[in-house]
């Protein structure tokens, strides 16, 4: 590996909304590697995912298109290899790819051309790399209005390694080996924590107490789409009585700082490697999680609220600035064009991201950028709903799942996850459902959105304007044309 090569860590947690984190203005939450790493680098304050579930959030981020472009609107619709990615574009440089987590990104088939047999694992390493050793369970009887919380327990002495444990080791095993510095890497690792369910090893799970946290955004009657009462009943979160929506948020945030803690073995072990300084490390995640906020829990696939599209993304690269905090607005899939760059290679499709590196070097962002995020189904695609009797057996048929209400929603109240578009300015957040309530929010009166002023006529010449610029998008967005062109000269001639 020639000296001026460029290695790539790339720390991705599932389901960490950036709010959460110290160095993102959380006043009681304890994430002192991720507020020591975002004064090594550069912090983006509003990076904003393309869709607030996992699959097509990650699908735009490794293509730099957004969901509907390709079709990579559900959990089921993954890359194929004849698709163009980030990854791709880096393994035909001659980077290794080394991956530790779980997948929602890549086909069976894409994956393996992408890792080879790294990407062959048995059913009990599967399920390692997924669950670890970590043992919790439910606590709650199944009449219990609290049996859908996803709030668990754990198992009483269970010390195992969780699954984000487990996948960092390995990734540290990597970095110590021989095999890190033969030729330039991407280290990827999309741990499952601080995903649902909200469970996490002492003392983190006990780490915060509810009643010292700050309140949870409180639960909105009117102008919210329908999932956030038909969740809030289906869930019968509406009939808990106690502290659970609290607890569930101190649980979430203690779920945050048992990552963090890996992160900084992670951090340690680069360093220790000496091979920090000719390797960039990036730290995002693919949405966030209500946490018990609204009165919801998990996540939502047509949801569009702050917690769910705001995550963290903090870069740092070799001669690149420290502790510069970017403002204005970015989308997670510019970390597409960003490596890119910094690995001196082009991209061979058209895309619509837009490279950060000025900003790793201090610059600032556009202030007039808008940023945007899709999601949800129509009524005539039902092979995209969740809750499908045979492809999602294990849950859809079994009410011991706390998955089981969200398939029952989506089959019983289609219109509850319609096809939704979200854009976003610094100042104001437009939603358009094509089934149910449209939102508009003045962020700088109202940052927590629990006053929609869509049908406000105050509004009325702003809505009209952000609906304007969102066609305009659609427009300029709706498609790419492949860069290889097909010569046609030749007539088929017909069978006599």
């Amino acid at each position: 590996m020639g000296k001026s090569a460029m290695n790539f860590v790339f720390f991705f947690p599932d389901e960490m909304r950036a709010e959460s984190l110290g160095c993102y203005g959380h006043p009681s939450v304890r994430t002192p590697n991720f507020d020591k790493f975002a004064l090594e680098g550069v912090r983006f304050d509003q990076c904003h995912v393309q869709n607030p579930v996992c699959s097509p959030s990650r699908c735009s981020m490794m293509t730099g298109l957004y969901p509907h472009v390709s079709g990579h609107r559900t959990l089921w619709h993954l890359l194929r290899p004849h698709e163009p990615s980030l990854f791709g574009y880096l393994k035909e440089a001659g980077y290794r790819i080394k991956w530790f987590g779980k997948n929602h990104l890549y086909s069976d088939d894409a994956l393996c051309e992408l890792l080879g047999d790294d990407a062959i694992r048995t059913p009990e390493e599967i399920r390692r790399q997924m669950v670890g050793d970590f043992k919790a369970h439910n606590p709650y009887a199944n009449d219990d209005p609290r049996f859908y919380s996803f709030l668990l327990k754990p198992e009483d002495g269970e010390q195992g390694l969780t699954e984000t444990e487990i996948n960092v080791r390995r990734a540290i095993e990597f970095l110590q080996s021989e095999e890190a510095k033969e030729q330039p890497f991407m280290l990827f690792l999309p741990t499952l924590m601080p995903h649902a369910p909200y469970v996490a090893p002492e003392p983190f799970h006990s780490m915060y107490r509810p009643d010292e946290l700050p309140p949870l955004k409180p639960v909105v009657a009117e102008g919210k789409p329908s999932y956030h009462e038909l969740i809030r009943s289906y869930r019968h979160l509406n009939e808990i009585q106690d502290d659970t929506l609290q607890r569930i948020q101190a649980t979430y945030l203690g779920m945050i700082s048992h990552v963090d803690a890996v992160f900084g073995e992670l951090m340690d072990a680069l360093q220790s490697s000496g091979l920090s300084d000719a390797t960039t490390v990036i730290v995002s995640s693919d949405h966030g999680d209500y946490a018990g906020d609204y009165g919801l829990v998990e996540k939502w696939p047509n949801a569009m609220e702050d917690c769910l599209t705001r995550v963290p993304l903090m870069i740092r690269t070799r001669n690149g600035c420290q502790g510069h905090t970017v403002l204005e607005q970015v989308e997670l899939f510019d970390i597409l064009p960003t490596v890119l760059e910094l690995a001196g290679i082009e991209a061979g499709h058209d895309h619509f991201a837009q490279s950060l590196v000025s900003q790793l070097s201090g610059a600032t962002g556009d202030p007039l950028r808008a940023v945007f995020a899709e999601g949800g189904y129509d009524a005539r695609e039902p092979h995209c709903f969740e809750g499908d009797p045979v492809r999602d057996a294990w849950f859809a048929n079994n009410p011991q799942s706390c998955y089981w209400p969200k398939a029952r929603q989506q089959q019983e109240r289609p219109e509850s996850v319609c096809r939704t578009t979200m854009m976003r300015t610094l100042d104001f957040k437009l939603v358009r459902r094509t089934d149910d309530v449209n939102e508009l929010y003045d962020l700088r009166q109202d940052p927590l959105e629990l006053n929609n002023v869509y049908e406000n006529p105050d509004y009325a010449q702003i809505r009209q304007s952000m609906e304007s610029i969102l066609l305009d998008w659609y427009l300029r967005t709706s498609d790419v044309v492949p860069r290889d062109s097909d010569a046609g000269r030749f007539i088929v001639k017909g069978a006599g």
